[in-house]
């Protein structure tokens, strides 16, 4: 894949205008977080046809299920890859923010329900989900373990008869303070060693008892995402809340899940810093056109044409990385944790230098927030973070290269 197809750029085309009609005239309430950015996503999907779509795919994936008796597929729609990370990229270089919240409530949360839950528990959660009726929240992140998500993890649930009670916090939770359906990774309390303990997943609802979210953070940017604390007090969870309701074996044991959830994550950042790059590319080429010193276009002088060169070298390196992505999930296929890294790793320092550079090249106007180009900045630094610091990234590219045989 070297270009978008004609379909696929009629349909950036429509999202870019709903863009331009829904969530451009908000983006000030977005951004100062007075806006959730709930009910503009359910607009989104019911102005493409997102929901019934959804509703169709789960509704057929449910009843495969219930007459086979075993898993079924994804909730993916069918080869619609490109179009997913289109309308991804678009929506992010407007509000990155509206993706996270997305993302972590389909992307995460669902997908999480769907490739472990018993038929039970999909045809509990699932529906609401997939649909966005209902929002999600993922929550592994704690105060004291980031980067160590699973060594530093405190959150604990122990046994109780039947059931288990749940007692800890988490930490920059996307979607946590207004989540409907919640997942919830805490190590179980079995006597053994802090470190080696199983960590187990279950969902929760919100108002069960013992369970607060807190209000939304105050961040340096992605404000139209809200994110906060969950604290959990004693929460009774009975069995049908353990995700797979069984703690045997490799399908207890939820490493190895979120380690594939780590690899969604990290790839996804690839289409994120896209669009970010290209809002930039925009917003430069135009302001260089128009924007005159000594009398002509600031366009005209090297130093800008260098910061111009230098962005659509990394618009073309982003892009291509996309298209890979692409081919790769049309082949079947899913790029490795350390694939995954080294595209999250690259892209969103691509997208930080660039949309930087943007501010420099606006100059006073670039650090006014009217011009747009510094919400960019603070939105892109945010890429080097979320998914895993790019300290981490480093890591895992190296490991999955020395554990690479030849």
């Amino acid at each position: 894949m070297i270009e978008w197809s004609e379909t696929e750029l009629l349909i950036r085309d429509a999202i870019r205008e709903f863009v331009d009609k829904e969530i451009r005239p908000r983006l000030d309430e977005l951004e100062s977080g007075t806006l959730p950015p709930y009910d503009l996503i359910r607009k989104m999907f019911a102005s493409f046809g997102i929901d019934a779509l959804a509703r169709e795919s789960v509704t057929k994936l449910l009843s495969k299920e219930r007459g086979s008796g075993s898993g079924g597929g994804g909730l993916a729609f069918g080869g619609q890859e490109a179009m997913a990370l289109i309308a991804v990229s678009e929506l992010a270089g407007v509000s990155l923010g509206i993706v996270a919240s997305l993302g972590v409530s389909i992307g995460l949360t669902a997908q999480t329900i769907l490739t472990k839950g018993t038929q039970a528990q999909k045809e509990r959660w699932l529906p609401g989900l997939a649909t966005f009726e209902k929002v999600g929240a993922w929550a592994i992140t704690e105060p004291d373990s980031g980067s160590d998500a699973f060594g530093g993890m405190k959150t604990s649930v122990r046994r109780d008869g039947d059931e288990y009670v749940l007692n800890g916090q988490k930490t920059f939770i996307t979607n946590g303070p207004y989540a409907d359906t919640i997942i919830v990774y805490a190590k179980l309390d079995d006597g053994s060693a802090v470190r080696d303990r199983k960590v187990l997943t279950f969902v929760l609802d919100k108002g069960m008892p013992g369970l607060t979210q807190g209000k939304p953070f105050k961040k340096m940017g992605m404000m139209s995402s809200p994110t906060g604390e969950l604290f959990f007090s004693d929460v009774r969870l009975g069995r049908d809340r353990l995700l797979g309701e069984s703690e045997a074996g490799r399908d207890g044991d939820s490493k190895a899940e979120v380690k594939s959830g780590f690899a969604v994550e990290r790839v996804g950042v690839a289409a994120l810093a896209l669009g970010i790059i290209n809002e930039c590319h925009r917003l430069c080429v135009d302001y260089a056109k128009n924007r005159k010193l000594w009398g002509q276009e600031i366009g005209r002088f090297q130093l800008i044409q260098l910061k111009l060169a230098k962005m659509e070298v990394a618009r073309i390196n982003v892009q291509n990385m996309v298209f890979q992505l692409i081919e790769t999930l049309r082949a079947g296929k899913m790029p490795t944790l350390a694939e995954a890294s080294a595209m999250k790793l690259y892209s969103s320092e691509a997208a930080t230098e660039v949309a930087m550079e943007a501010v420099q090249l606006f100059g006073g106007n670039g650090y006014m927030a009217e011009y747009r180009v510094e919400q960019l900045a603070r939105d892109a630094k945010s890429l080097m973070i979320y998914a895993g610091s790019n300290e981490i990234q480093v890591t895992h590219i190296a490991k999955g290269l020395l554990e690479r045989r030849v």
